[in-house]
């Protein structure tokens, strides 16, 4: 834990002397199972602290467990971490990762900027605040007791929430924009998009090619710069939005199937929860949903292979999807050109 004042109402969730204490493994294929580590809400709960739990991924039980094997305590309710000093502790682990050891296990280099706990505690509050719902989300994690510590760890009252969400939209927007770049030199190198909208997005970036090329002709000896590209492609980017398995263009609210679906024609952004980018006219395919729709189609042929011959209306129904999905993963590899091996 990081030394010094610190802010009364934020990490309401941090543990008692590093105890972080691993509960029973969950059954074996139990699909529906978490991991989970037992500890202690010190702020703001009577002397002693009140016991929670916290469910996290299955990487960081192993850690844990790790841990405990590696903190050599004496009794099952020791620490597992015990007390330490961040500011020390990590330029060792930055100086091992750096060096032979690190360059050994092929471990990336950590820049040798300054990082502090509360640094990490804001990035990771971002990083859950991206996800629909995040916000709540990383209040409900993080153990915060207001919604505006998470929203901005701000101390000026109303003033959190607004601040938290406008660098959130500015990340978002510096990530479309990236991502709309990418898929643009992507067209450029001949790898297409596919689905639904990937003519009319191949049109408009044909139009941007042929405005840097008219510009290329009025100036010879100029070369478009990055950011003449991405003023270019900056409209669109502002109407991408995110699909697990494909890329929504919501450039008019009246085409989006989503929409539609749901009574609402005049939303201002798409439900892409109920996205079905294999009909809507503004959803397209790229090569990196290809593993996505290569999973679901693996999925839809073991669930084929589970049910009885009786359940005709379950066949029928995993059968068309299984069929659509085979359908996006050949449209996707001939737009990009490439071969991949089939998955039926």
């Amino acid at each position: 834990m990081p030394a010094g004042r610190r802010d009364p109402h934020r990490d309401a969730g941090e543990r008692a002397d590093g105890v972080a204490l691993r509960l029973p493994p969950p059954a074996a294929g139990d699909p529906f199972a978490r991991h989970r580590l037992a500890g202690t809400l010190i702020k703001g709960q009577p002397l002693g602290g009140t016991e929670e739990e916290w469910v996290v991924i299955e990487q960081v039980d192993q850690a844990v467990a790790l841990a405990e094997q590696l903190s050599g305590r004496a009794g099952p309710d020791a620490p597992v971490f015990g007390r330490f000093s961040f500011p020390v502790r990590y330029p060792w682990f930055r100086a091992w990762v750096n060096g032979p050891g690190g360059r050994r296990l092929g471990l990336a280099p950590i820049p040798g900027d300054t990082v502090t706990l509360r640094m990490l505690r804001r990035t990771l509050a971002r990083e859950l605040a991206y996800r629909p719902g995040g916000l709540l989300a990383a209040k409900i994690h993080l153990k915060h007791v207001s919604a505006a510590t998470t929203e901005g760890y701000a101390s000026r009252p109303g003033g959190a929430q607004a601040k938290l969400l406008a660098e959130i939209g500015e990340h978002e927007a510096e990530r479309n924009l990236q991502l709309v770049l990418t898929e643009f030199h992507n067209y450029q190198d001949g790898v297409m998009p596919a689905g639904p909208g990937a003519r009319e997005l191949t049109e408009f970036f044909s139009s941007v090619d042929g405005d840097l090329a008219d510009h290329a002709g009025t100036a010879p000896n100029v070369l478009a710069s990055d950011q003449q590209v991405l003023n270019l492609l900056g409209k669109r980017a502002g109407a991408l939005h995110l699909g697990v398995a494909n890329y929504c263009w919501f450039t008019d609210p009246s085409r989006a199937l989503c929409l539609k679906l749901a009574g609402t024609p005049g939303a201002g952004k798409p439900l892409i929860g109920m996205c079905d980018s294999a009909r809507c006219p503004q959803a397209t395919h790229h090569p990196r949903h290809r593993a996505a729709w290569a999973k679901t189609a693996e999925d839809h042929a073991v669930f084929l292979g589970q049910i009885g011959r009786t359940r005709k209306a379950e066949h029928a129904r995993l059968n068309a999807e299984l069929e659509r999905a085979h359908r996006v993963l050949d449209a996707i590899d001939a737009a990009a050109g490439h071969n991949h091996e089939e998955t039926r």
